[in-house]
């Protein structure tokens, strides 16, 4: 993996910082360790328009009652794709 720089504020930095210490990383591993979970959700997301689009829509409302569907902030932008 190759190093390069990204200009964030200190106040940013010093916050990834103590989260990563909190968890016993270093600050690039933390970094690396979100990415992997944004890249993670993207997938989720996109699987997830692909489900509901390959079903009703009464079986995808029951669906989300029976499993608690997801968080509502999830179903604005994946929900209405």
């Amino acid at each position: 993996m190759a190093d390069t720089s990204v200009r964030i504020s200190a106040e940013t930095r010093d916050r990834f910082k103590a989260l990563a210490d909190s968890r016993g990383k270093s600050l690039a591993s933390y970094l690396d360790e979100l990415s992997q979970q944004a890249e993670n959700q993207e997938r989720l997301g996109q699987a997830t328009a692909f489900f509901d689009g390959a079903l009703d829509p009464e079986t995808v409302e029951a669906f989300d009652a029976h499993y608690g569907g997801l968080p509502a902030g999830a179903r604005a932008s994946h929900r209405a794709a």
